[in-house]
């Protein structure tokens, strides 16, 4: 009996490819807990690694062909969050590598960085050839360390808009449109060859406070001057060396040693790095009885499962353009915002006895006027409370389906505002005419060729365009008072389709104060 034992658990030792049979004696004594020749056992730390790279969508479990297969903010905020309560632990490792995210999405991450510095547990940030976005990041940690061939690019900020409107003539295409609010210029790239005195000032005030909320953040985050941040981003590029000597890096040195540097610091035998940390709470058994049921909740993001009776504050992600109808997703991952599925994610958790209040969570640049004034009606119809949380860019409809929240909230850089209305369409008929293609028209009624894309408003339809958006534009201002608490006047000052920053907002009375998606979460427990 006992030879049979030995011989099968030879054979599983080849199955599972160590490569060599073992005497029965060595397979146990390397799967025992690993002692040196006094028999002193060995003293091990985990260390948790992650990589934040490419685009980070904002929703949880994003639909699409590939949305599943990249992780979304909120699994990586949680990913902190359990390094931050797991014992296991001792620090963190982060490693930026160029994500595509904006300033809001990346004030979140900062946050979720504290809350393990606030556990006790020091993070780092191991960067390579590092932009702004990475630094950012990376100066919220303890300690950065990079390779001798490492560099860093803190360039500060450089905006660039294209104007087409000589092109399209060129092509034989107008450019007919109208907008409601001096700076609400989204349409002059098309109308105009260079920017209006409004555009060019309204996004000068917002580079500006951009520019200057980089430079605190890093002068606070690396205790250095203020003037002495500046003269560095104006240098721009640094080697590693000379990154360490600005004192914008800690330590200039290579993965290998900077392992051996975690594990003496620990003062342990051995150290090991728990890469990609966390992913495995997202991992689904396809190969079981209920295979199918995993395989429909890994496409519809639902891997999470409700337990007990606990009162539950639901979260409604609307990022995306905002569209009429159902929300649409593309086999990229792409989304849009439909207005007949977040009022109905919006009534359901209001019909739900464990849902206490609603978190909105707003990533998106606007889009149809009607659609956001049903989302709008649903969220003012609502008795439970509803917080907004504004990411990167709630503006124009975006900022139109908060601010008929309780409360709103944003991160000191969320792009929001953009109080205004703009609409018209091109006119081909030109670059009809250029390519010998002919087009002829028979029509009834005196704006029957309102949506004609051959050619520009007549008179009469320019009349009843600029009358429609008119009524938008009031109905907007005015809602935007009344939910912020002042009057028309005073709203009116802040409209005309000006952006502001998050912090620019809540000195303006936009917004209520500043904060990440957990701010907003306890702040929907307080009003619930």
């Amino acid at each position: 009996m006992l030879s049979q034992l030995k011989f099968w658990m030879r054979v599983l030792v080849v199955l599972l490819g160590i490569g060599s049979i073992l005497p029965s004696s060595q397979l146990l004594a390397d799967e025992s807990t690993k002692d040196d020749a006094k028999g002193r056992k060995e003293s091990t730390v985990q260390v948790a690694r992650m990589v934040i790279r490419g685009e980070i969508p904002e929703r949880a479990g994003s639909p699409g062909l590939f949305g599943d297969l990249r992780p979304n903010l909120r699994q990586l905020v949680s990913r902190l969050d359990q390094a931050a309560q797991d014992d296991d632990i001792k620090s963190v490792v982060l490693r930026p590598q160029s994500p595509m995210i904006g300033r809001g999405k990346l004030a979140e991450l900062r946050a979720a960085i504290g809350r393990v510095q606030a556990a006790g547990k020091k993070v780092y940030a191991q960067l390579e050839m590092a932009t702004a976005r990475d630094y950012l990041l990376a100066s919220a940690c303890d300690e950065i360390v990079m390779p001798e061939s490492g560099v860093l690019m803190v360039t500060g900020l450089h905006a660039e808009v294209a104007f087409f409107k000589d092109t399209l003539e060129h092509l034989g295409i107008e450019a007919d449109m109208m907008q409601v609010g001096s700076y609400k210029g989204a349409a002059e790239p098309f109308t105009r060859d260079s920017m209006s005195d409004e555009y060019r000032s309204q996004y000068e005030a917002l580079i500006d406070d951009l520019y200057h909320h980089l430079i605190e953040t890093i002068a606070s985050d690396r205790g250095l001057q203020v003037d002495h941040v500046r003269r560095l981003i104006d240098q721009g590029l640094f080697t590693a060396a000379e990154a360490k000597t600005s004192g914008l890096v800690d330590h200039v040195i290579y993965d290998g040693e900077f392992r051996e540097r975690l594990r003496t610091e620990a003062t342990v035998d051995r150290l090991v790095m728990v890469d990609d940390y966390g992913t495995h709470k997202n991992e689904l058994d396809l190969s079981g009885p209920f295979a199918f049921m995993n395989l429909m909740q890994l496409f519809t993001g639902s891997t999470e499962k409700a337990t007990g009776n606990r009162k539950k504050i639901a979260i409604v992600y609307a990022a995306g353009p905002i569209i009429g109808g159902e929300s649409k997703s593309g086999i990229l991952g792409e989304q849009s915002v439909g207005s007949d599925t977040i009022v109905k994610a919006i009534r359901t958790a209001e019909k739900d006895e464990q849902v206490v209040a609603t978190v909105l969570r707003v990533d998106s640049p606007g889009g149809s006027a009607i659609a956001s004034d049903q989302i709008w009606r649903a969220i003012v119809d609502a008795e439970k409370p509803v917080v907004a949380s504004m990411g990167d860019v709630a503006a124009s409809g975006g900022y139109y389906i908060s601010m008929g929240c309780d409360k709103i909230l944003a991160e000191p850089e969320t792009i929001t505002g953009s109080i205004g209305v703009v609409g018209g369409k091109l006119a081909l008929d030109g670059l009809y005419g250029k390519i010998g293609m002919n087009v002829e028209t028979i029509s009834r009624g005196k704006n029957s060729g309102m949506f004609s894309s051959l050619a520009k408003f007549t008179d009469s339809e320019r009349g009843a365009w600029t009358k429609m958006m008119t009524e938008t534009y009031l109905q907007f201002v005015t809602k935007a008072a009344l939910g912020r608490d002042m009057t028309a006047d005073k709203m009116e000052s802040l409209a005309g389709g000006r952006l502001w920053t998050g912090r620019q907002a809540q000195k303006n009375g936009l917004v209520d104060q500043l904060g990440s998606l957990d701010d907003a979460v306890r702040t929907a427990k307080k009003l619930a």
